[in-house]
């Protein structure tokens, strides 16, 4: 069965109903259909709120990134750093940093380690870097998952479909 890079199947398009019958009635098809429909729309909602992390998340990086570039821009100086810093997304507190060789960032799960700033660049420019890769894979598959559930609908409404025109088929062969 094909699949998109990640791993998502794809789904297959029924071109001949009828043929495609064959090996099963119509309501165990419309069953299974129903079901990858489900499938997918629940992959769709994952997807959807990793993109809303990432999308959180790479703004975050990139003022961290900015911050810890700037530091490092005025290390030779001897006058200290002024600046606002956010505390909380609508409070910010002034601070006046000195001339630091070190920055301190959150990793997660409450833990906070310290770095020498260049060490700190490469590694918000690869985190940064890696998320930005992520997003665009989570619009990939994202994309793909619609064209999926698009196709699936599209099965559903045909077995459906050729059973309605079946049915009325036989109910006319009845009374004639």
């Amino acid at each position: 069965m094909e699949a998109n890079p990640r791993g998502i199947p794809k789904a297959p398009f029924v071109d001949n109903v009828g043929e495609y019958l064959k090996t099963d009635t119509v309501e165990a098809t419309l069953r299974k259909f129903t079901e990858a429909v489900s499938k997918y729309k629940f992959m769709e909602n994952s997807k959807l709120q990793q993109r809303g992390s990432l999308e959180q998340k790479i703004p975050e990086i990139e003022k961290t990134l900015a911050m810890v570039e700037y530091l490092a821009e005025q290390r030779g100086s001897s006058e200290p750093v002024k600046t606002m810093f956010e505390v909380n997304d609508t409070l910010y507190a002034h601070a006046i940093i000195p001339p630091t060789e070190t920055v301190n960032l959150w990793l997660g799960a409450n833990v906070m380690l310290e770095y020498p700033l260049d060490e700190a660049q490469e590694l918000l420019a690869n985190k940064l870097g890696i998320a930005k890769k992520n997003l665009g894979e989570t619009n990939e598959d994202l994309e793909f998952l619609r064209d999926q559930i698009t196709t699936m609908e599209v099965n559903t409404a045909r077995v459906y479909n050729w059973d309605v025109k079946q049915r009325r088929a036989e109910k006319e062969a009845k009374n004639a």
